[in-house]
């Protein structure tokens, strides 16, 4: 079966905006399936507007950011 957009429930979302950029911890549900958590980057283009970007490493102070995110977000699933 394929990947069916509609069917994609985003439950919590928040990020954390740095100077490169914003990281977003969210958790979904996919058709009724169990509460996932998802870290995504968003850095900005030339335009000024977010685009995705691979995460990849984090720093300390990236890590110190999302960490009160990711706690909140682990009480919602």
């Amino acid at each position: 079966m394929p990947y069916d957009s509609n069917l994609d429930e985003q439950l919590f979302s928040r990020f954390l905006e740095t100077d490169a950029g914003k990281i977003v911890v969210s958790v979904c549900s996919y058709n009724n399936g169990p509460k996932k958590l998802q870290i995504t980057r968003e850095i900005k283009d030339r335009e000024g507007k977010f685009t995705f970007a691979k995460l990849g490493r984090l720093s300390k102070d990236e890590l110190s950011g999302i960490l009160p995110i990711i706690q909140e977000a682990l009480r919602v699933m």
